[in-house]
């Protein structure tokens, strides 16, 4: 299941591969590599802020990247939105839909899970997958996350419940470590301190707080709630946002083929990630150009694909 090219001409496609059975998929699964993949964000990840409910926001915030509400579809104030609004549209209705897909993947990781607990502020982390049964926090230090020379290297947070910085607080990247591959899952809704520098997508179930100056590199995903904002910053990671490359899928060979649900493109890794299915499913990969395909494989609730 490598080194398959895909020619080119006008539309460039394959028809991979992964034909996979339930016995297939746990085969597969056994042997994974115990890092960490990316979460698929589907179409979510175009989206610097994506409420439930509502968006309250204090002037002279910025949002670089998509800004869109549903169910509710009301803003209060005036963002600046360098990028597309999308206010109960089918878009936001679609990006909600994905942000649910992530949300329980990042929620249902298992492979390797990290205890943690409290306070993370002081700490340096090693990529993984770190889980808390209630709260976490940032507020006795900043919290360094280290990625010992790997660009790829993903971190996701589960919590139970609540996630919180103190004022000023920082997430401090080291060792190539980047904020697209940093993942935090909460359990209920998130905090974040006054003019803190918080990195990562927040997926929050309930809502997502944005204190005065606060600074996000990542996204601010709420999946019921409000996002409520005061003169911030929110930058989408520009590397995960899909170009050239889609995938495709089919539940038959010959079927109609139709874009995969939750897919995530990441440029740099060169990597589709998509939530892999119960039963057989069958992919095409379109792109801008020739590609071939490096590996297939599943970790945890994903089927990812690497390609050059």
């Amino acid at each position: 299941m490598k080194n398959i090219f895909v020619s080119a001409n006008g539309t460039f496609q394959v028809r991979t591969l992964i034909s996979m059975a339930a016995t297939a998929l746990s085969l597969f699964q056994a042997g994974a590599s115990a890092a960490q993949a990316p979460v698929a964000l589907g179409s979510a990840a175009k989206f610097g802020v994506l409420a439930g409910s509502t968006v309250t926001t204090v002037p002279s915030t910025t949002v670089n990247g998509d800004l869109g509400i549903f169910t509710g579809n009301k803003v209060t104030g005036e963002p600046i939105v360098n990028g597309d609004l999308h206010l109960a549209d089918p878009i936001a209705a679609q990006a909600q839909s994905d942000l649910t897909v992530a949300y329980n993947d990042a929620a249902g990781r298992t492979l390797d899970a990290i205890t943690a607990a409290g306070n993370l502020g002081g700490l340096t982390l090693a990529p993984g997958l770190y889980k808390s049964a209630t709260s976490l926090e940032i507020s006795s230090g900043n919290l360094t996350l280290d990625a010992k020379g790997d660009g790829n290297a993903v971190w996701i947070f589960q919590m139970g419940s609540t996630l919180n910085t103190t004022v000023g607080r920082q997430i401090i990247l080291s060792g190539g470590a980047k904020a697209e591959n940093i993942f935090w899952q909460v359990g209920s809704s998130a905090t974040i301190g006054v003019n803190s520098f918080f990195k990562g997508t927040i997926m929050a179930d309930q809502s997502i707080d944005m204190k005065t100056g606060a600074t996000l590199d990542g996204r601010a995903l709420a999946r019921v709630g409000a996002v409520t904002l005061d003169a911030n910053t929110i930058t989408v990671p520009v590397t995960t946002v899909p170009d050239s490359v889609l995938l495709f899928s089919s539940q038959t060979v010959d079927g109609a083929y139709t874009s995969a649900s939750g897919q995530s493109v990441n440029r740099v890794t060169k990597t589709v990630s998509v939530p892999k299915s119960g039963g057989v499913q069958f992919y095409q990969l379109k792109s801008g150009a020739a590609l071939v395909i490096k590996s297939i494989a599943i970790t945890g609730a994903n089927v990812v694909i690497a390609y050059q």
